[in-house]
């Protein structure tokens, strides 16, 4: 599913500078999705949004969709300042020296994208994403207009990663999958490892008798598992200079399609992985009707 304006925040171009008033009061009564850069979070948690050199206030109740409330409200607003937000223009005041006053919404923005959601997003989307912030259990990820979802860890590839930072980090653009739907609570269910490849689609990269790089996710008495892709694991002899996250050069020893398995022989340890493996999608669009590693 490919989506024009409701795509995750800070993925658009903001509002362009030096558009005339009639631009914006169109917009209002369009109530199109702009963008902006938030600059000032108050005390009464009201928002400041600086847009193509003008400025607009969204009051606390239009900061978020009403989903996320109490504590967590507060710290969803006070972390918006200096990042892109999305929002409608609601009104237009002018004061007495003719300068305009704009009143903004940003859940108007999200419910207009919660709306999109739900009539295009069934089960098996493939949608957009950007990667918000990362918590154990899973990862956290825009999927417009900053209305956020969660991908679960055990969802993120068929190779098992003990804390999303393994896979994903903080403004990533990604892709994410649904799996569920529950409208009435404005929920989408998602995951990520099936748009990742199947084994075969994974082994058919890689030959025996070449040496590639691979990270340990896993030590065993009988072995050591290394990624060798998100969704792609083969098996090394034990050796005790290894921890779970280094990176490491290895050398595929065979490929056996028949049984899934690859037998891995390190060659050396290159110290802890610094940055997450690049993801490379099988699927990037359309609709996921099944799927079978």
């Amino acid at each position: 599913m490919r989506r024009n304006e409701y795509l995750p925040e800070g993925v658009c171009p903001l509002f362009p500078e030096n558009q005339p008033l009639s631009v914006l009061r169109e917009a209002m009564e369009d109530q199109t999705v702009l963008e902006g850069l938030t600059i000032r979070c108050d005390a009464r948690r009201d928002l400041t949004v600086r847009f193509g050199g003008y400025e607009g206030v969204i009051p606390r109740a239009d900061g978020i969709h009403p989903a996320i409330s109490g504590a967590e409200r507060d710290i969803a607003l006070l972390s918006r300042v200096g990042k892109p937000t999305c929002f409608t223009v609601t009104g237009i005041e002018t004061d007495g020296g003719g300068r305009p006053h704009f009143t903004l919404s940003r859940r108007a923005a999200q419910e207009q994208a919660i709306a999109y959601l739900l009539e295009h997003g069934a089960p098996g989307a493939v949608l957009p994403a950007r990667v918000t912030h990362l918590e154990s259990f899973g990862a956290f990820v825009d999927l417009g207009c900053g209305f956020t979802s969660l991908i679960p860890l055990e969802n993120l590839s068929v190779s098992r990663v003990s804390h999303p930072s393994d896979r994903f980090r903080a403004g990533q653009d990604i892709l994410a999958a649904v799996t569920g739907v529950d409208a009435a609570s404005c929920r989408f269910y998602l995951t990520h490892k099936e748009l990742l490849g199947t084994w075969l689609e994974n082994a058919a990269r890689f030959a025996p008798g070449s040496a590639v790089p691979g990270i340990v996710r896993g030590i065993k008495e009988y072995g050591i598992f290394i990624e060798l892709a998100p969704n792609l694991t083969g098996l090394a002899e034990w050796r005790g200079d290894v921890s779970p996250g280094d990176a490491v050069s290895v050398y595929i020893k065979s490929i056996r399609p028949d049984t899934r398995k690859i037998k891995l022989q390190i060659i050396q340890n290159l110290g802890p992985a610094r940055e997450p493996a690049d993801i490379r999608y099988f699927i990037t669009d359309g609709t996921i009707d099944g799927w079978a590693y």
